[in-house]
């Protein structure tokens, strides 16, 4: 018998060495039982369900919460509340709630399948852009079904735009992001409504469709897709109200972008015009007040926002066209004195059309007076027109037109016994 028998036989013999080993054994043998079982999740979870997640930070995580809301929310055990403000007739506010899956886990019920469906709140991180808790939400269903998950975003999103339908979004620039206004979009507004000079419209519109539907003709010939609208005049003409309209018109949105905040700076500036919102006209209002032309040396030009904003033209410039700018972007400027604007500003490639927005002639003047009053015969409005433009010292507005017609919206025969008076209206008593 050799010796590494007889040591091997004298510790089979040893009671505690029988122990140990076979506790060793045990120990062994259930490690990798638990292995093989984490194992067989992983590769369970791996090739038998299917998942997506949706980061707070993703575009489609706002609507997909609030299509949730709607589809699980109410079936929901433990949901979280939204209030939402609505502006009723005569500007009075009224609220309603809505609720969504609170942060947990939750089971919901779709096209006969049934979801696994994660919100998970991350209190210790922070969106950098939203200053809010880090969200996700993850979706979890048995099989290879990615496609199945996929078509739940699909109907989420084709469900939003079908609620959307008919609105304009508004947006306005915090400094850090872009955050709609109102929390909801507003009713279009039909460019029929808005009055302009005989074929201003239908140029402005043409040209902006022309320029949304000529992407591969700018990437094709090197031109950076970007397409600069000034629009001036004097004020109450219609600057606002057509881009509004417009907008509408076109089913874009509307970001618009004060030079005045005090927190602006020229990088926020320029990261912010490089992220506007997609499928919105990017608006710069009242830009002649924003800065003073480097040629104006006079001291009768002031800056309306002196000691508040940080914006300095040259950054703007590079904002407008630099080499950061957004693809696709529609902007348009409005001011009241084109001659205070710098010639850098205005030079092609940043403003491309330039399109004076008038005072009323009586064609214009017709056509306000037949919108207030649609069942008066015309030729009450043609005297109206001419009424107003004989008896008026000074050029007549459409804001003026419309002011003065409110104090008549029953009587056209008031409004155009009173007509005389229409540059006077604070004397006038409605009745």
């Amino acid at each position: 018998m050799s010796n590494f028998q007889q040591l091997f036989d004298s510790l089979s013999a040893n009671p505690y060495f029988s122990a140990g080993f076979g506790l060793f054994g045990i120990g062994a043998v259930a490690a990798m039982g638990r292995g093989a079982m984490q194992l067989s999740l992983v590769l369970g979870r791996r090739h038998l369900l299917s998942s997506i997640q949706v980061p707070c930070n993703d575009k489609a995580y706002t609507w997909f919460l609030d299509w949730l809301g709607r589809e699980a929310g109410k079936r929901a055990q433990h949901v979280a509340v939204r209030t939402e403000w609505m502006e009723e007739e005569g500007g009075r506010v009224s609220c309603q709630y809505s609720v969504e899956p609170s942060p947990g886990l939750h089971l919901i019920y779709w096209r006969g399948s049934w979801i696994r469906l994660e919100r998970i709140r991350e209190q210790q991180q922070v969106d950098v852009i939203g200053g809010v808790p880090w969200e996700t939400i993850t979706l979890t269903t048995i099989g290879r079904r990615k496609q199945f998950l996929l078509d739940m975003l699909e109907e989420a999103r084709n469900d939003v735009l079908k609620r959307h339908s008919g609105t304009t979004a508004m947006y306005y620039c915090t400094g850090s992001d872009w955050r709609e206004m109102g929390g909801s979009p507003q009713i279009s507004r039909s460019l029929e409504t808005v009055v302009l000079q005989e074929g201003i419209a239908d140029r402005l519109v043409k040209d902006c469709q022309r320029f949304l539907s000529s992407g591969a003709w700018y990437r094709e010939r090197g031109i950076p897709y970007r397409r600069g609208i000034l629009l001036h005049g004097p004020p109450g003409c219609g600057k606002t109200s057509f881009i509004v309209a417009l907008a509408g018109h076109l089913d874009l949105g509307i970001s618009v972008l004060s030079l005045a905040d005090s927190k602006m700076t020229d990088s926020v500036l320029q990261a912010r015009i490089s992220d506007v919102p997609r499928n919105t006209i990017l608006l710069l209002e009242d830009i002649d007040a924003a800065f003073k032309s480097r040629e104006d040396t006079g001291k009768e030009v002031t800056t309306a926002f002196r000691g508040l904003s940080q914006i300095t033209l040259t950054g703007l410039l590079n904002a407008l066209d630099g080499a950061v700018g957004s693809e696709g972007r529609l902007t348009f400027l409005t001011t009241n004195y084109p001659e205070r604007l710098d010639p850098a500003l205005i030079r092609p490639g940043r403003v491309d059309v330039k399109q004076y927005i008038g005072h009323c002639g009586e064609l214009e003047i017709e056509k306000i007076f037949s919108k207030f009053y649609p069942e008066a015969n015309k030729d009450i409005g043609k005297k109206f027109a001419s009424y107003v433009l004989t008896s008026s010292k000074d050029n007549i507005s459409p804001a003026q037109v419309q002011a003065y017609l409110l104090l008549y919206p029953d009587s056209p025969n008031l409004a155009v016994k009173h007509a005389h008076q229409i540059t006077n209206t604070d004397s006038i008593q409605s009745k």
